[in-house]
């Protein structure tokens, strides 16, 4: 493990992500006694804040997002203890020298960059003339990495001037959560599922991630990006390439990421040809979520668009594993209700020797959120004497892992993501050619969407998408879990 960081700098630090999550994770992590004694976390934004205004607003940060049990005067007195606050206009470049100063040595400093990605360029050029960029630096990032791959590189590009890959972390905050990293244990730490887990024991697999709320703040961003950039492109393929990748032979970056983007270029094209049959787009219009009635996503904007707020596709890996296996996958905004999981749908057996009896074949389904939870369905006789004949039920066996991990605090994803960065660990980061193997399979969709003149199809708010979503999986005898 590399050393870990005396100082930790945060940009964007008076920013929603940081008050939601990133001030209550570091917090957590020190109440724990996990964060090095002599570290010290730098904020920097252009708010024109003092040290004492910045601690103030983490103070408030904590009583919101922090739960009261927890949140003791004396942690978090020792929490506020290691804040200071350097105000920073990120476009000019005369700003970085206070930066700098405030840093010291930078031999040991981790820097986490929550900002606008038009000002990754003009801070990391800032960032290495105030000297912030030498051996001992680590540099983090967070999404969006681009609108496509042309940007994507030119982003890269500049992060590589300055950082090299071994000291770059891309964050994915799903690849920070419990259940997703549980994925890896139950396929690579039990005999049971890893002998079926390829073409010839999976019918299919669906991967779902929804959402209830509608724009809220993100108006400018989101019409700019749509579904398929917003979350397709990074949460959506990082799951699939977990569900499909090979074993990697040990736990550590390289293995694991080498054989991540080897999923991803195997992904099947999805191109003009074929962009009708293997896509779906959607935008949602007045409905009702929760009992509540809701605007349509152009009456939230403020005029129409062409954004699509849903979208719903059907892929395939084209490699030895998974050849025939569709991947379905979709999500939008304005569903019925919340929730991110990943279904592994198992072929049924081949043959039945409980004559009319109808068999159920067997289904894992990894909830991510708002529970996590790992439940397979199992077929199961039905008590009774049976003198018609034994009939037989598909029942659930749940493992909810707040019940079989009682004595663990479930932590925030950035908790774990944070700590990373700070020991200097990269497994759960992305590397630069699985962002850009990303890029390319959106941006061919989105040719063919230009190509074919695909126009989100509407669909009323508090509905699972657009009727096409459903005859997408229904072609093909399969039903959304929903």
């Amino acid at each position: 493990m590399s050393q870990p960081c005396t100082h930790l700098l945060l940009f964007g630090a008076t920013g929603d992500l940081s008050k939601r999550m990133l001030l209550p994770s570091l917090f957590g992590l020190d109440a724990d006694g996990l964060l090095p004694d002599c570290l010290r976390i730098i904020g920097t934004a252009r708010s024109a804040l003092d040290d004492a205004a910045f601690k103030a607003l983490a103070a408030e940060a904590l009583d919101s997002f922090v739960d009261a049990d927890r949140r003791t005067p004396a942690l978090v007195a020792k929490f506020l203890a290691r804040l200071s606050y350097v105000p920073l206009d990120a476009s000019a470049p005369e700003g970085f020298a206070a930066l700098a100063q405030a840093v010291g040595d930078p031999a040991h400093l981790a820097i986490f960059l929550s900002t606008a990605p038009s000002l990754f360029g003009p801070t990391i050029a800032g960032l290495a003339s105030a000297g912030l960029a030498g051996p001992g630096v680590r540099l983090a990032l967070e999404k969006p990495l681009g609108s496509d791959l042309a940007s994507s590189r030119v982003i890269n590009d500049a992060v590589a001037a300055a950082y090299p890959e071994d000291r770059t972390f891309r964050i994915d905050h799903y690849l920070g959560k419990e259940t997703v990293q549980n994925l890896l244990a139950l396929r690579f730490g039990n005999t049971l599922f890893e002998p079926l887990w390829n073409a010839a024991g999976i019918d299919h697999v669906q991967i779902t991630i929804a959402e209830t709320v509608g724009l809220e703040s993100r108006a400018g961003y989101y019409d700019g990006m749509g579904a398929l950039r917003d979350m397709v492109q990074n949460h959506m393929l990082q799951l699939l390439a977990l569900v499909a990748m090979e074993p990697p032979a040990r736990f550590d970056p390289t293995s694991v990421r080498d054989e991540k983007v080897k999923v991803l270029r195997s992904l099947r094209p999805i191109d003009r040809a074929s962009v009708e049959a293997h896509s779906v787009r959607g935008q949602y219009t007045a409905g009702a979520v929760g009992g509540a009635p809701v605007k349509g996503y152009a009456e939230e904007l403020g005029g129409p668009s062409e954004t699509e707020t849903f979208v719903a596709l059907k892929a395939h890996v084209d490699n030895w594993r998974w050849q025939g296996v569709p991947f379905y996958l979709r999500t939008g905004k304005r569903l019925p209700e919340r929730m991110s999981e990943i279904i592994v749908q198992f072929k049924p057996v081949p043959h039945s020797m409980f004559g009319d009896a109808t068999l159920t074949a067997n289904k894992l389904i990894i909830s991510l959120q708002p529970d996590e939870n790992i439940g397979l369905t199992i077929m199961a006789k039905t008590p009774g004497l049976d003198r018609e004949g034994l009939k037989l039920r598909s029942v659930p066996l749940d493992i909810g892992l707040a019940n079989a991990f009682a004595d663990v605090r479930r932590r925030i994803a950035y908790e774990r993501l944070l700590l990373d960065l700070i020991e200097g660990q990269q497994t759960l980061f992305v590397r630069r050619d699985e962002v850009e193997a990303q890029w390319s399979w959106i941006d061919g969709i989105r040719a063919g969407w230009a190509a074919t003149g695909m126009t989100p199809k509407p669909y009323g708010a508090g509905n699972w998408g657009p009727s096409a979503a459903i005859a997408l999986t229904e072609r093909d005898g399969v039903t959304w879990h929903d």
